[in-house]
């Protein structure tokens, strides 16, 4: 359900993922399959379970 809700309304936006912690982790989603959403930071990929985000918010 969130992969659908990601893929229809923040495909190719650029924003900010928090999981916990002090990290956020901040990209272009590029694409969200599989349960993992990947962000695109200046060329660099992270990819991150859909079940450990916490909240999600755009630029």
């Amino acid at each position: 359900m969130m992969q659908s809700f990601i893929v229809e309304h923040y495909l190719n936006s650029t924003v900010d993922v928090y999981c916990g912690g002090p990290d956020i982790f901040r990209g272009t989603i590029k694409a969200c399959a599989d349960n993992v959403l990947t962000l695109d930071n200046e060329g660099k990929l992270t990819h991150i379970a859909i079940d450990k985000i916490i909240a999600m918010w755009a630029q």
